[in-house]
């Protein structure tokens, strides 16, 4: 799981653009997609893309998250069929600095309330306002499915049957608040959910975790588990759950055993890199099996 092929889903004659946001799924897609012969378009979105020189070595368009309707114009122009949604957005764009077209001055009422929505409810809406532009969305795991954990142990640990006990507890915990459309993470020590992902990320989860060893009311100094998931009513073509070689070394920061996450349905970036790292950290990384 390093070197990846496009699965063949696409039909021939398609091309692939990427909405680029930061981390390596975008460049990770793009570099799967080059190596099969197939040039993509990216769509950087300036702000947010934080890995450009890889992704400028391709054909590409920079632009603000507000001018979103002009980037899909440049995409199609390109000769874009299929687009791809990869990467983190902090920020929402703002609706007074939107590039005003005439396809946004038409669907203006329905953007200012989808800029009220919750990440799932947004993220719908932008592919819905791609796909009226012409261009099919799909996931990334459509296009480029080796990047999929896989189940079971992918580094040289293996969980134990106290690892198993907070990966169940920690899985529970993070399928609730994905109901929810709050986060797809959750922290789990001593068979309680003990940290729950919000807005700020799993980045920021796992930096909340390493003071709350100190609190005095875990159990114990160091174990525990990282689990991610999806939620359970995403739509699965964007915003999948995925880990990389920083999760690792915050996750070794914040004391745990390892990371659990949903096999087939969460990415792991970096693959090579990654489970190196937590094989250096003596940490493990399992692809679990979900259940609705």
């Amino acid at each position: 799981m390093s070197d990846t092929q496009p699965s063949g889903l696409l039909p021939p004659g398609s091309r692939v653009g990427i909405v680029a946001g930061s981390g390596s799924l975008p460049v990770n897609v793009a570099q799967s997609l080059s190596l099969a012969g197939l040039n993509p378009f990216i769509f950087i979105l300036d702000g947010e893309a934080d890995r450009l020189a890889e992704l400028q070595h391709y054909e590409h368009v920079v632009l603000p998250i507000e001018a979103a309707a002009v980037g899909f114009d440049h995409m199609k122009a390109a000769g874009v069929t299929h687009a791809v949604l990869a990467g983190g957005v902090v920020r929402r764009p703002k609706l007074r600095a939107l590039k005003w077209t005439p396809r946004v001055l038409k669907v203006l009422p329905r953007l200012a309330i989808e800029l009220a929505l919750g990440d799932d409810g947004l993220l719908r809406a932008v592919m819905r306002h791609i796909e009226n532009a012409g261009i099919s969305v799909v996931g990334a795991h459509q296009v480029v499915p080796d990047l999929l954990a896989r189940a079971g142990a992918m580094t040289r640990v293996s969980p134990n049957a106290e690892d198993e006990r907070n990966i169940k507890a920690a899985l529970e915990a993070a399928k609730v608040i994905g109901r929810l459309d709050i986060g797809q993470a959750a922290i789990a020590i001593g068979g309680r959910a003990v940290a729950l992902e919000g807005i700020e990320g799993t980045d920021g989860l796992l930096e909340r975790m390493i003071p709350l060893r100190d609190h005095g009311r875990l159990a114990g100094k160091t174990g525990g588990v990282l689990v991610k998931c999806a939620k359970p009513a995403q739509d699965i073509r964007a915003d999948l759950p995925a880990i990389g070689p920083k999760t690792v070394l915050d996750a070794r920061r914040a004391g745990l055993r390892g990371i659990a996450v949903e096999a087939n349905r969460a990415f792991v970036l970096d693959f090579a890199k990654t489970v190196a790292a937590a094989d250096e950290a003596g940490l493990f990384i399992s692809g679990i099996e979900v259940q609705p």
